[in-house]
């Protein structure tokens, strides 16, 4: 199903938050908030699209943050966790905003980011967004600022489609491929961009309506924000295959006059991924490996489950490498941050993010917990829990702890039972059946759900639909 078509499925009427949600986000915990994510969220900002909204292929516009008005009142309502709601507004400040002289993100037009590094007679663009209506809005509102500047150089840092499905708005195939336009990626690009996109493109598309919440309506009781970004671009997409690629930490290229090193990271956010750093203007680009939330490490749309030491490792690798000299930090998700000091600790609680993760993980696996157990048990040290961009608003560390479970373990969690289980329609009749008939099952159902039993009611009433689809 396409984006197009899933907004046009029927939506019910959201209801109001039932009284334990409302205790819940109300009672919400939060760090001290000295503003610093706002101030350097809005720093640099030259101008923006009118209203946030980019034109589409067809009838709906490929972005409209004109839906996301309702964000401008600092205060959550009761109906949404108040750090998300943090989150969701500094995820709708958008526009172009200069990261130094030279150097500028579009940001908040798209999922993800597009940074724009000027050369001797035109501009290098990092990661080309989802669209190439969202693209082409991008480098427009760029030339609007500094100028019409041809576009000299592309770099994908990876394999993901937001950082490259717009790139034919940036440059001609035909040009890319005489290679009078490098278009730069890391080793083995479309190797895995075909197999994430291609292999099992179609499984991930329908789950990715549910992971983004693609078919919900913006509002305090619909879609509120991704935690990556605002949301994902709708409208056309295509490749345009690299011409040149990085094969090892180190090498260097020089584009348009500006001298780029880069550094590997496979199998972290993706299969393939790469680092960027501009000695001369003493920037580091992590790509998606060091963003303002906790970054999910098995994404429910499905992938290759992660590799969270490797992650880990070349956070510190980076932070070994060019942490002496940095002075800006960008990444293609999230805004900048500033100062050799303050890009330092932020890079160090990324890095312990995902090495205790990993680590406290692997140690209650060898202690025989199963990954149900593990994520009850499983919680990240006050001084990792205090930092706002170590929150979970994409991945959640009880998630993680299973998926790096699986990737040591596989699916399997040493419970004989659940070796060779009934399937879900037979399994759901003999479990209802168990527990007295529908009825009695819904009746209880409906009593856990008022008590904000929220998890077990789930897992009940997921056997009963099985069971009976048209249980309800």
């Amino acid at each position: 199903m396409s984006q197009e078509a899933a907004s046009r499925l029927p939506q019910e009427q959201p209801k109001a938050a039932a009284a334990p949600v409302r205790a819940a986000n109300a009672g919400f915990a939060l760090p001290p908030d000295d503003g610093q994510d706002f101030e350097d969220a809005r720093r640099g900002f030259l101008g923006t699209v009118p209203d946030g909204v980019v034109p589409g292929a067809g009838r709906r516009p490929a972005w409209d943050m004109r839906a996301y008005a309702f964000l401008d009142d600092p205060r959550a309502p009761e109906s949404v966790n108040p750090s998300l709601w943090r989150q969701a507004r500094l995820n709708a400040i958008h526009g172009l905003f200069e990261v130094m002289p030279g150097v500028y993100q579009v940001r908040g037009l798209d999922l993800a980011n597009m940074t724009l590094i000027e050369g001797e007679t035109g501009v290098i663009v990092i990661d080309a967004l989802t669209t190439r209506q969202t693209a082409a809005a991008a480098i427009a509102l760029y030339r609007a600022h500094r100028g019409e500047r041809p576009v000299t150089g592309v770099i994908y840092t990876h394999t993901h489609t937001d950082h490259w499905g717009g790139a034919e708005a940036l440059v001609d195939p035909a040009d890319a491929a005489a290679g009078r336009v490098p278009v730069i990626a890391p080793d083995r690009f479309l190797e895995e961009a075909v197999a994430e996109n291609v292999t099992a493109g179609g499984a991930m598309l329908r789950r990715a309506l549910f992971q983004f919440g693609q078919v919900l309506k913006p509002g305090p009781l619909g879609h509120v924000d991704n935690g990556l970004g605002k949301a994902m671009a709708v409208g056309t997409w295509g490749l345009v295959p690299p011409n040149d690629l990085i094969l090892a930490t180190g090498d260097v290229r020089v584009i348009d006059g500006v001298e780029l090193h880069f550094q590997m990271a496979p199998e972290t956010e993706a299969p393939a991924e790469m680092h960027i750093w501009a000695p001369a203007l003493k920037l580091l680009n992590l790509a998606e490996n060091a963003t303002h939330n906790f970054h999910n490490l098995l994404p429910f749309r499905g992938s290759a489950v992660r590799n969270t030491l490797d992650w880990a490792g070349y956070i510190n690798e980076a932070l070994e490498m060019w942490g002496g000299e940095v002075e800006a930090l960008v990444g293609q998700h999230h805004w900048p941050t500033w100062g050799n000091a303050q890009v330092r600790a932020y890079l160090r609680i990324q890095r312990d993010l995902y090495k205790f993760t990993h680590d406290q993980t692997v140690r209650l696996m060898n202690l025989g917990l199963t990954p149900q157990e593990i994520a009850e048990t499983i919680r990240l040290p006050d001084a990792i829990e205090a930092a706002w961009h170590a929150r979970g608003y994409y991945g959640a560390i009880r998630h993680n702890a299973k998926a790096i479970y699986q990737h040591y373990l596989g699916w399997y969690d040493a419970v004989p039972a659940h070796l060779d289980p009934l399937p879900p329609q037979a399994g759901g009749r003999k479990m209802i059946e168990y527990m007295g008939g529908m009825e009695a099952v819904l009746t209880r159902a409906r009593k856990d759900v008022e008590a904000g039993e929220y998890r077990w009611a789930a897992e009940v009433l997921s056997r009963a639909v099985f069971a009976e689809p048209d249980c309800a």
